[in-house]
């Protein structure tokens, strides 16, 4: 999860290496490598996007989002005895 412009820009950045390593394999590694390595690179670029796009489109002024909801929070609180 992107937090501030910080880690935007350097999600921004390690997308871009990611890719620029993808248009390298499609031409120096052979088919059937490119298309086992292509796999998680792509993976991951789509996730890290996901985020990029989460971030964006999230106005400023609203509070980032917690991993688990309220009630999952609070349920998990109440269990500790």
């Amino acid at each position: 999860m992107i937090h501030n412009d910080k880690e935007l820009k350097a999600s921004q950045q390690r997308i871009t290496y990611l890719q620029n390593l993808l248009l390298q394999l499609r031409v120096k590694a052979t088919p059937e490598e490119f298309s086992l390595m292509s796999t998680g690179y792509r993976a991951e670029i789509l996730k890290m996007q996901d985020e990029v796009l989460e971030y964006l489109t999230r106005h400023s002024c609203e509070p980032i989002p917690t991993k688990g909801t309220s009630t999952e929070i609070a349920g998990t609180s109440n269990n500790r005895n």
